[in-house]
């Protein structure tokens, strides 16, 4: 038994230290755990473990001991073990700059520039940012979009946070609103530019401070003990091989991104765990006669500057590989993970999909070993990827280094890889290759190939490659080794990670790219022996790669300075987003006393429980007792929802509806013991037939509620008048709502009357209220909610929110004790469900000018096994499937599907995402079989003028013509695609396109009484005021427009003015915040409140009009007059008749146009967004910057659902997209290079206050602006193939939905081969 050293190492300039500690614990929650809740902050990246929280510290990181020069590396602090960090300098956000201190520029700037919306994920770009400022004090675009590559955000569309940055760059700042200026003045910028100098001079000495400094001369061996395991940091090579030799299946643990991701059992865990870190040698870098040598602990980002500075150094030929190393490393993981990721881990740990062993494998680089019995090498080879015994590491060995040698004159390497995001996501399929001529011929030598993403480990095609040997590089070649490939690398129909057809092209298309690279590279080699190749081979080299991003915000610069109201004021907790200060629910410092929670879900879609154990569970220490249904004092729901309650049996003990249903839960001391207490509990089931699909739920007349169904004109009538007449489908998946913070409540009991504080993280702070008295059987006055702020919600926190605070509730109200309940990432989405997927059958008849007659929609859309929102959102699409279009003949049926998977929900845009793309493909189709353009088909179908909707609703088409033709100017659209369809001509395998979209998006609900809104205004002796209202923040500036409102109500300075929180103690009954009228309403609210505040005041500000609002307000007091206030809106008057088929089913519309422009690349159907330009009708904007951000995020949001977001399920009903790793959402790589958004001007609205719009969800379809690009880019590869241009792209419009729609020779060869699938 070793004694455990004392831990050391310093956060943000203060010594830590620890002798007793978890060894398996990271940083982060070794933070939570000593309720060091104020130095947390949040960061999120795409290789996050699902089991972690989303809520992470995202910290900087100065390791303890560098044998090359300082550096500063940004760390996934979840990942982080906390051992590895003695002696080490830890920055997180709270020691870049606080409020309590002084914010750094980089935290000013970020918020100052609308950087931040929810804010979860604000801290994490502000460390990002920072590191790299600390690496390079004036770093490129290129490097500063390369840094943000591992964050994710939700909420923004990234062009803020990349629009903030730019001021740091090399090049000129931003161009907020259009003037060619920064959003700060130029004074201000200098300021901020030496205060960046000077920061980082005064404070570079507090990251190394001279004790630590001593420390790591201190050469000995660091062990740290626990109860189950033993970390051990050698300080010498000798030191790490003795112990490798008696711990032979002791792992090596650099930066523990492999063996952290895969942590996810509490039984799983290693007795010793060996670091590495402090051995010379294996950090050593070296350029030999044979090639770089590479310690085998260097993390990749150090193998990327290394490479980056020696490339230049060395002749061309020689950096063959190291340019197809580079190459990979730029797109591989993120920033975070690459500053690390050991090489030694990325090439020991053999994954499928790791991108740089088949380049290593193809380059002929050679392992330099070590053990107790002496030094060898081995080659990186297939054989040694594949495992094969006499070409593997022993289990005494450790890599030290890695030797990657020289690429010679008659010799080629390649890489490649393609994803489902282009960057911070595993390869579906990656490739090495490498060919060796003969001296001066073509004649090949050596040919090595290889893939990663088919098999579980790095596969080559060494048999293929042996039988071309002595072949000469021509197509004939290439002909034989496209068969030979695909005979050798197979993949069944069954293949773990699906995309079989589309996988096996990419092996080909690969090949074929290789073979052009080659022959491009001959001619440069010999130009007078090997031909250029044409223009359309041409075009098949080079992948495509977002490129620095210009942005642009249009918004009226003749803004009155006084009056906050139209301002583009900055969010009111922006500086606090930025400076991690900002409180979530998790982090709230835990309440003495306080249990965590963890619940056991169903693994089956549908099924009987026939008995249920919790017997082993109650023996877990630590655990206090698990919760069921029967532990529910009340109802597990209310008299108004209790068939649905019934439905959404939350804590169901006799039969479980879909995987992930909530069965019971543990309550325990700590979250890790709640957790294995749950994986405790045996449940025993009897399967039951599930209805899965949408195929599934028609056949079985599976049905949530009745049809619903409009009709307009006469449809047969107008089917006999067409020309002609079409039909077809269209499939669309749904959508995870992936807000950053997932579900989180903290319930309290308090002392006396049963009541309890209920802290929750939700849009409908009232359903929380009311589901939880129900359940205790208790009034609700009983129950306090309490929302400060969500981070994200997007409609997933307007139901599920209130079944979680139940089962808290319950579980404290059992236990006596305060319980915290937060969903890991993983349990959040296979639990909450999210967008209803759709399917939708189209019958067209048209004229051949283009003009639709008749149409006839049917509408499906799959609810899951609960009613939940499904109800509302068929209805809305039945309502809103027109878009922008008079059709005067028209019937729409629509059907909400009952299945076993998780019960889908509301989400932005409300159903006209799905109605919306659908009515565009029936436009897309007139216009394929008329030849006519799509821009004039869509034209011509218009609403004009005055005009009613199906439900005889009237509206006015006015503006949406006038974003039509702003958006045609302003994205100069007919000279744009002019110049597509040019580029399409001269290119064969990359196709440009182009598409223009308008919209009509009808705002609010269909009933009056979700428009109500109440709010409580106090004035206080010293003039300081508090506003409260129903509405919850929910990043989308709700309470920044309240103070906006306020100030100007009541005529006073926006700082008199403070928020605290949205809770029911204040503002009863509040409805949930959605719709995009949250803020409208409220702010109705708010202004009436102030105005009977500002008339109770008249009084006194007559006898004294040149007094000061302090003086007023004193004299008020003592006049006895009140200065508090509540307000009340009634609500828009809507209602919708379904008997009658009429309504005035929407307060108002709003209206917009956007056009986008694509680049494909046909060989692997990866993308590239050139440029968007949306035109909205915002009216009058309360706050412009803060619409801006609305419209951009849902926009990037829309991307997300039309072209990358796919959700999987298994045959069984299981979701197996649970985490970061396996579901992208659009990253900074996905937004348009280009990106311009205008608000229309000289726009009013009546209704709503000040003229204002809501624009919270209306942006979001106009990304199908995207799609419809995309699927035009298409077309043009289909037209030059001489392929059918009838053909329909159901959305996500994924990589493999575009290439495999590219039709050509390679898609054939797999089928042409259909026993090898």
């Amino acid at each position: 038994m070793w004694a455990s050293a004392m831990n050391t190492f310093y956060c943000n300039y203060t010594v830590l230290s620890t002798a007793k500690l978890d060894v398996l614990i990271s940083f982060s929650p070794w933070l939570l755990k000593l309720k060091f809740r104020n130095v947390v902050s949040d960061f999120l990246t795409s290789y996050s473990p699902p089991q972690v929280l989303i809520k992470h510290v995202c910290c900087c990181l100065t390791p303890q001991f560098s044998f090359t020069p300082q550096r500063h590396h940004p760390a996934n602090s979840c990942l982080l073990p906390i051992c590895s960090l003695h002696g080490a300098a830890v920055t997180t956000v709270e020691g870049v700059g606080s409020l309590k201190n002084r914010i750094n520029p980089i935290q000013e700037r970020l918020a100052k520039c609308h950087g931040s919306q929810c804010g979860f994920c604000t801290p994490g770009m502000v460390m990002s940012m920072y590191a790299l400022l600390r690496n390079h004090v004036k770093p490129s675009m290129e490097q500063i979009i390369s840094a943000l590559d591992g964050n994710l955000c939700r909420c923004t569309g990234y062009r803020p946070i990349i629009d903030s940055y730019a001021s740091f760059a090399k090049q000129t700042c931003c161009q907020l609103r259009g003037t060619g200026q920064c959003c700060l003045d130029q004074e201000e910028l200098g300021l901020i530019k030496l205060f960046i100098l000077t920061f980082l001079k005064t404070y570079k000495s507090l990251s190394f401070p001279p004790q630590r400094m001593a420390q790591e001369q201190q050469r000995k061996t660091l062990i740290f003990c626990s109860k189950r395991t033993t970390w051990i940091s050698p300080s010498t090579l000798k030191e790490l091989l003795e112990l490798k030799a008696k711990y032979p299946k002791a792992p090596v643990v650099v930066g523990n991104t492999s063996l952290g991701l895969n942590k996810n059992d509490c039984d799983d865990y290693h007795p010793v765990i060996l670091h590495p870190l402090r051995i010379p040698e294996m950090q050593v870098f070296s350029i030999t006669d044979d090639g770089i040598v590479v310690g085998a602990a260097c993390c990749l980002a150090q193998l990327r500057d290394i490479l980056m500075e020696t490339i230049p150094k060395l002749p061309e030929e020689k950096t063959k590989i190291y340019q197809a190393l580079l190459q990979q490393l730029r797109t591989l993981a993120g920033e975070q993970i690459r500053s690390m990721a050991s090489l030694g881990g990325h090439i020991v740990s053999r994954g499928s999909a790791w991108d740089l062993n088949p380049i290593l494998s193809a380059g002929k680089s050679v392992l330099n070993l070590a053990s107790d019995g002496g030094k060898r090498q081995i080659f990186l080879n297939d054989q040694f990827l594949a495992g094969h015994k006499h070409a593997d590491i022993e289990p005494k060995e450790v890599i030290v280094s890695v030797l990657i040698p020289y690429s010679t004159k008659d010799e080629f390497i390649s890489a490649f890889r393609q994803a489902d995001r282009q960057k911070n996501a595993f390869s579906v399929v990656n490739a090495g290759l490498r060919v060796l001529f003969s001296p001066g011929t073509d004649t090949i030598v050596d040919l090595s190939i290889l893939y990663g993403g088919i098999g579980s480990t790095t596969l080559s095609a060494r048999k293929s490659c042996e039988k071309l040997i002595g072949r000469q590089w021509n197509d004939q070649m290439l002909s034989e080794a496209c068969k030979l490939v695909l005979e050798e690398i197979s993949l069944p129909p069954s293949a773990s990670g699906g995309k079989v057809e589309y996988r096996r092209t990419l092996l080909v298309s690969f090949l074929f790219r290789f073979y052009l690279e080659v022959l491009h590279g001959l001619h440069q080699m010999y130009p007078f022996r090997y031909a250029e190749l044409s223009q359309d081979k041409m075009s098949a080299l080079g992948v495509l790669q977002s490129g620095t991003h210009s942005c642009l915000q249009d918004v009226d610069p003749g803004q009155s300075p006084q009056d906050p109201v139209g301002r583009p004021i900055m969010h009111q907790s922006g500086i606090k987003h930025t400076t991690g200060e900002a409180v979530y629910i998790d982090d709230i410092r835990p309440v003495d006393g306080e249990l965590s929670l963890a619940v056991v879900t169903s693994v089956k879609a549908h099924a009987k429980i026939k008995s249920i154990d919790i017997s082993e569970a109650l023996q877990v220490p630590g655990v206090i007792n698990v919760i069921t249904a029967k532990d529910v004092p009340g109802k597990n729901g209310n008299d108004e929802e209790e068939a649905f309650a019934k439905d959404k049996v939350f804590l169901a003990l006799r039969e479980v509806i879909c995987v992930g249903q909530i069965i019971c839960a543990v309550v325990a001391e700590t979250l890790t013991q709640a957790k294995c207490g749950a994986k405790k509990v045996k449940i025993v089931y009897e399967d039951l037939q599930p209805v899965l699909t949408i195929k599934d739920a028609i056949k079985h007349n599976s049905y949530i509620t009745k049809e619903r169904k409009l009709e307009k004109g006469d449809i047969e009538k107008g089917f006999k008048s067409a020309d002609k007449i079409i039909e077809g489908e269209l499939h669309m998946g749904g959508q995870e709502h992936f807000y950053l913070e997932t579900n989180s409540v903290l319930v309290i009991p308090r002392m006396e009357d049963k009541e309890m504080d209920v802290y929750v993280s939700t849009q409908h702070a009232t359903d929380v209220q009311k589901l939880v008295a129900s359940a205790l059987n208790l009034q609700s006055n009983k129950i306090m909610c309490h929302t400060k702020r969500v981070g994200g919600a997007f409609g997933g926190k307007i139901t599920k929110p209130s079944f979680f605070a139940v089962i808290a509730a319950v579980a404290a109200n059992k236990t006596g004790r305060p319980v915290r309940f937060a969903l890991e990432r993983d349990m959040d989405m296979l639990i909450t469900g999210g967008r209803h997927p759709f399917f939708g059958k189209y019958k067209v008849g048209f004229m051949k000018d283009g003009r639709i007659m008749a149409a006839d929609f049917q509408c499906y859309i799959n609810g899951g096994c609960t009613k939940d929102e499904s109800e509302l959102v068929i209805e809305y699409i039945v309502l809103k499937v027109d878009n922008a279009y008079n059709i005067p003949n028209l019937r729409v049926r629509g059907h909400a599907c009952k299945t076993n998977l998780p019960s889908n929900t509301a989400f932005r845009g409300f159903g006209f995402p799905q109605a919306g793309l659908f009515v565009e493909t029936c436009i897309v189709a007139v216009a394929t079989k008329t030849g006519l353009p799509h821009e004039k088909v869509r034209e011509i179908n218009m609403y004009r003028g005055v005009n009613r909707t199906a439900f005889k609703e009237k509206f006015d088409a006015e503006n949406l013509w006038k974003c039509w033709k702003e958006c045609l100017v302003k994205s100069d659209y007919h000279s744009r695609n002019t110049k597509v369809e040019e580029f399409n001509r001269k290119n064969y395998w990359k196709k440009k396109g182009i598409a223009i979209i308008p919209m009509k998006f009808s705002v609010g609900f269909n009933a009056t009484y979700f428009h109500q809104a109440g709010a409580l205004v106090h004035i206080y002796l010293d003039g300081s005021v508090l506003v409260t209202h129903g509405g919850i923040e929910l990043g989308q500036g709700i309470h920044t427009k309240m103070l906006q409102i306020a100030s100007r109500e009541l005529k006073i300075p926006l700082s008199y003015i403070h928020f605290c929180e949205t809770s029911s103690t204040t503002v009863p009954n509040g409805k949930y915040t959605a719709g995009s009228v949250g803020t409208e309403i409220n702010a109705r609210a708010v202004q009436d409140a102030c105005q009977i505040l500002w008339k109770r005041l008249d009084p006194i500000r007559r006898n004294n009009p040149k007094g000061k609002w302090e003086d007023w307000i004193s004299e008020a007091h003592k006049k006895s007059i009140s200065l508090s206030a509540t307000g009340y809106f009634k609500g828009y008057v809507t209602d919708m008749n379904w008997k009658t088929k009429k309504g005035h089913a929407f307060p108002y519309f709003l209206y917009g146009a956007a056009c986008s422009e694509v680049e494909i690349d046909c060989l692997t159907g990866a993308h590239k967004n050139i440029r968007t330009d949306i035109v909205m009708d915002a009216s009058f904007s309360i706050n412009p910057a803060i619409d801006i951000g609305q419209i951009e995020g849902a926009f990037i949001q829309g991307v997300g659902l039309y072209t990358l977001e796919e959700i999987y399920f298994s045959p069984e009903g299981e979701q197996l997209t649970l985490s970061p790793d396996t579901y992208k959402i659009p990253a900074v790589c996905d937004i348009p290079e280009q990106f311009h958004v205008y608000l229309l001007p000289n726009s009013c609205n009546s209704i709503a206050i000040y003229s204002s719009k809501g624009v919270g969800e209306a942006g979001f379809f106009l990304g199908s602006s995207v799609f419809f690009a995309i699927r035009d880019a298409v077309a043009a590869a289909r037209k030059e193939r001489g392929l059918p241009l009838d053909f329909t792209l159901n959305s996500p419009l994924t990589v493999e939905r575009i290439r495999m729609a590219c039709d050509d020779i390679f898609t054939k060869m797999v089928t042409v081969f259909p026993f090898l699938l």
